[in-house]
C-alpha cells in the first residue's frame, strides 16, 4: 500500500493537531518505554516521537505502540531501512530532520505519515511542490526562531509547520501563536534525569502544563 504526499500531509497535521507539543524522546532503556508512554498520554500529549538515536529506539516504539491513547512515531529517519524498520515496529508516523527524494519514496511506498524536515523556504518551495504541505521545520532556535517562521509564512501560507530544535517552555508560545504553527517539538516535558529515576509522576505534570499552552 502506498500513501500519496497529499494523504500522508494531512494525516500528519491531524497527528500534529493533537496537542500543542510533541515530546521529542531520546530512550535508552526499553524498561522505560510504557511508563513514560503511559504519563505523557495521561498528561495529554499523546503523539510521541521516538528518535531512532538508541540501539532501543525500535523496541521502544513497539512498546509505547501498545499503549492506549498513544501515537507513536520515529524521529530521525535518514533512511529506506529506518523508515521499514519503524513501521514494522508500530510507528504510525514519521520524521526527519531533512529530506530526500529517496527517504520519501520509502516512506510514500510504506504508508507511513511523514513530517519532512526543512530550514529554508527553498526546501519548503520543494516539498510544496511534491505535495507536502505539513513539514518540520528544523533546527528551529538555531534556523532564526519564531521570526524565522513568520516570515517563511509570509509568501508560502499553504504550508504548515511543527518546529523542533530548541523549543522551551519559555519560547514555545512564540511559535505556537504563529498561524502557520500546528504544533511543536520539545524534549523538556521528558528530561533524562527524570526518566531514569522513573518519576513518571513528574513527567505527567510536565507534559500537563505543556498540553495547556495556548495555539
Amino acid at each position: 500500500m502506498t500513501i500519496t504526499p497529499t494523504q500522508a500531509s494531512a494525516q500528519a497535521r491531524e497527528i500534529c493537531e493533537l496537542a500543542p507539543i510533541v515530546p521529542v524522546l531520546v530512550v535508552h532503556d526499553v524498561a522505560h518505554a510504557r511508563p513514560l508512554a503511559e504519563a505523557l498520554v495521561a498528561g495529554g500529549l499523546p503523539a510521541l516521537e521516538v528518535t531512532l538515536r538508541t540501539p532501543a529506539a525500535l523496541d521502544v516504539i513497539r512498546e509505547m505502540a501498545q499503549v492506549e491513547g498513544g501515537v507513536v512515531g520515529a524521529g530521525t529517519l535518514l533512511t529506506p531501512a529506518d523508515v521499514k524498520a519503524a513501521k514494522e515496529a508500530g510507528a504510525k508516523f514519521g520524521v526527519s530532520p531533512g529530506a530526500t527524494d529517496k527517504l520519501l519514496d520509502a516512506c510514500e511506498a510504506e504508508d507511513l505519515p511523514t513530517l519532512p524536515g526543512v530550514a529554508t523556504s527553498s526546501e519548503a518551495m520543494k516539498m510544496l511542490e511534491r505535495g507536502y504541505t505539513m513539514l518540520k521545520f528544523f533546527p528551529a532556535e538555531a534556523n532564526g526562531g519564531a521570526p524565522a517562521l513568520k516570515a517563511i509564512g509570509a509568501p508560502l501560507p499553504q504550508i504548515s509547520f511543527c518546529p523542533t530544535g530548541g523549543v522551551s517552555p519559555q519560547n514555545a508560545n512564540s511559535y505556537l501563536s504563529l498561524p502557520n504553527v500546528v504544533c511543536a517539538g520539545g524534549s523538556w516535558v521528558a528530561p533524562s534525569d527524570l526518566v531514569k529515576k522513573g518519576d513518571w509522576k513528574a513527567i505527567e505534570e510536565l507534559a500537563r502544563e505543556a498540553s495547556q499552552l495556548s495555539r
